[in-house]
């Protein structure tokens, strides 16, 4: 059952860092919204219990260093995905992930979906 509360955009060419306590680790971004992020492609080394966590996504020229909480996580083999909540979501996060809401809103005609 789906529980997300927010729209998710598919996002390529984002890479993040992770940092808690004694750890810190890199992986890709798969989907963002306003207040998550689904990360990919961790070492399943990474402790997805941890209680609180720092990330840094970068790319298309910007870098937003948040605070999360992990929500979830699965892995495979030797690698890992995680999904975040963001904890106090800078103003910056939620207009860099609006742009690109608003372009899914948009059909191929220019209009906007109701």
């Amino acid at each position: 059952m789906e529980k997300r509360q927010h729209l998710r955009v598919a996002k390529e060419n984002l890479s993040v860092d992770v940092a808690y306590g004694s750890g810190f680790f890199r992986g890709l971004v798969s989907d963002i919204s306003r207040f998550g992020v689904c990360i990919t492609d961790l070492s399943k080394q990474l402790d997805g219990d941890v209680k609180k966590m720092t990330i840094v996504v970068s790319g298309q020229g910007e870098h937003f260093k948040m605070n999360v909480r992990p929500r979830w996580y699965t892995h495979g083999g030797a690698r890992k995905s995680l999904g975040v909540e963001i904890m106090d979501v800078p103003w910056g996060w939620a207009e860099f992930v609006m742009n690109f809401e608003l372009a899914i809103e948009n059909d191929v005609w220019g209009e906007v979906r109701l």
